[in-house]
């Protein structure tokens, strides 16, 4: 091991980030829909060694000195986002004729911008690079500062975040129940970075064995949390209440063509009201069917036809939740704003509530500089003019027959900490979603595995409907009760489960992750001066 880390050490130039790209691509296999996370112990420590090795020679600044370091940093987190974010040039390919010119320069700039992150994360990491094991402890509590700050900064973007890799069956996302992804992504940089010290231990250096052995026992305490708390879990579901997803399967391509809307709509009507096949169940005997986001091709408000069918589909006292695009006249005449909403719709075919999405995707949803970007000849994927407007806020939804609804579009629930109403917590999340602009890609599967997350992190059951899948039924603890598979054209019956009481990451997350992220840095601060210079062996 010794030599090997030599080797990389002594890297240099093109080589040198060669590695580090390469070694990046290989972490990103960690992610959905390879969930291969063993390779990380291989991976991350590459990370390490080269860091060990960006150094200058002779005198030179501090800026000077972090420059190795950023490469390296950059070029690994590169070859994470290209591999892990391909897809997102499936979206370009919808409307093939306006946007497919863009496809290369998303599909390497975003990454590239990503990787930036990271370039920052290993460069404040060897600002204050110590020796031996104190190392791993800064490196961790550098790229997971780099991770959080990806996750916040221009209205943020966590998508893949490194603690992830850490949740790829529901034994091992029970500790996000108590630290959360950003307390994982910590927990997860120490783990997969400690094999580095390896190479130390032909010394047989006390210390180093000995924070070996705490790594070791982090990601058993991990895994022994997570079986412990689903030996305990309990099944049970809401009484009365049966729910209907209806996953149409709807290429994006066809989806808004103004020939195609009474074709979709009835395939919408068809698989809601059409009895289970699985054991017979009609829809009387369904008390909330679910649609996914912009489910209707049209605007509902200006189709009274459409609210007329919907009454007659639905029995007494069953209640339609949908996605739906929604306009709303602007201050000026001609000016409407388009916000991408959830309606929920009683039996008598009137619309009793709607929540606005808050958070908008970025070129998706909306232009960033608009003014200046489409002076540039640029538009947003969803070709509305414009682009959406955001909602207000979140908000929980009272739903008849139902818990406090907390309603989710698309991406709203990829954000930690971010998807309840401030003082009224939902018994229940429902995320509706539109992944079929991303196709039979790992898109769709990493979507899904971050949505499981905050049902575990909030101990709150999630409801997921999506155009082409995965759409799903999800337990508290993550595990899922029911689910229909990406591109597959059907209706999925299922039970609600009971939510739990609020989890300790919902109650004092924040204040737990910064005590973790402060304790890490005083346990390396501490080997580098105390331990470290006194009696270590």
């Amino acid at each position: 091991m010794q030599s090997i880390a030599n080797a990389i050490i002594v890297l240099w130039g093109w080589r040198r980030l060669g590695m580090a790209f390469a070694a990046g691509v290989v972490s990103a296999l960690a992610l959905p829909p390879w969930s291969a996370f063993p390779l990380l112990w291989l991976s991350l420590p590459v990370l390490v060694w080269l860091i060990d090795g960006s150094v200058v020679s002779g005198e030179a600044g501090p800026l000077r000195r972090i420059l190795p370091a950023a490469a390296v940093g950059w070029a690994f987190g590169f070859g994470y986002f290209l591999c892990g974010l391909w897809w997102i040039g499936a979206a370009f390919l919808v409307d093939g004729d306006k946007f497919a010119w863009l496809m290369p320069f998303a599909v390497l700039i975003m990454p590239a911008g990503l990787a930036l992150f990271w370039a920052f994360g290993a460069a404040l990491a060897r600002l204050f690079w110590p020796d031996g094991w104190p190392r791993i402890l800064v490196f961790a509590a550098a790229m997971t500062a780099a991770e959080w700050l990806r996750g916040h900064v221009l209205t943020g973007f966590p998508w893949n975040a490194f603690g992830y890799v850490l949740t790829p069956t529901p034994l091992m996302m029970q500790s996000a129940s108590l630290v959360g992804l950003w307390g994982l992504t910590l927990v997860a940089f120490i783990i997969f970075a400690a094999p580095a010290l390896f190479d130390e231990l032909p010394g047989k250096r006390r210390s180093t064995v000995v924070f070996l052995a705490c790594a070791l026992c982090l990601f058993l305490a991990h895994l022994g949390f997570g079986a412990l708390r689903l030996a305990l879990a309990s099944e049970d579901t809401v009484p009365g209440m049966r729910l209907r997803i209806v996953q149409p399967s709807i290429d994006q391509s066809e989806k808004w063509q103004a020939e195609n809307e009474a074709e979709i709509f009835r395939r919408f009507v068809d698989l809601s009201s059409s009895p289970n096949p699985a054991d017979g169940r009609d829809l009387g005997s369904i008390t909330h069917v679910i649609w996914p986001e912009s489910a209707f091709p049209f605007y509902l408000t200006d189709r009274p036809d459409a609210l007329a069918t919907l009454a007659a589909m639905l029995p007494d006292g069953v209640t339609l939740i949908a996605g739906a695009a929604r306009a709303e006249p602007g201050s000026r005449p001609g000016e409407a704003h388009i916000f991408n909403s959830v309606y929920v719709i009683g039996d008598d075919g009137g619309i009793l509530d709607a929540y606005d999405k808050v958070h908008l995707v970025p070129f998706g949803e909306f232009l960033p500089f608009q003014p200046f970007l489409e002076s540039l000849g640029l538009r947003q994927l969803t070709g509305i003019p414009g682009g959406f407007s955001a909602g207000p806020r979140l908000r929980t939804l009272e739903v008849a027959g139902a818990p406090l609804m907390g309603p989710l579009i698309c991406y709203e629930i990829i954000f930690p900490g971010a998807v309840t109403e401030p003082g009224r917590r939902p018994s229940w999340f429902l995320n509706v979603t539109n992944d079929a602009w991303f196709g039979d890609t790992p898109g769709p599967r990493q979507h899904f595995l971050q949505a499981r997350l905050r049902a575990v992190e909030e101990g709150i059951p999630l409801v997921r409907a999506a155009n082409s899948g995965i759409s799903a039924i999800v337990d508290p603890y993550g595990r899922i009760t029911a689910r229909l598979g990406v591109g597959e054209s059907a209706a999925l019956d299922g039970d609600l489960p009971v939510a739990l009481p609020s989890t300790l990451y919902a109650s004092i997350g924040k204040l737990l992750f910064g005590l973790m992220f402060v304790a890490c840095l005083g346990v390396a601060a501490f080997g580098r001066w105390g331990w470290a210079t006194g009696s270590r062996k």
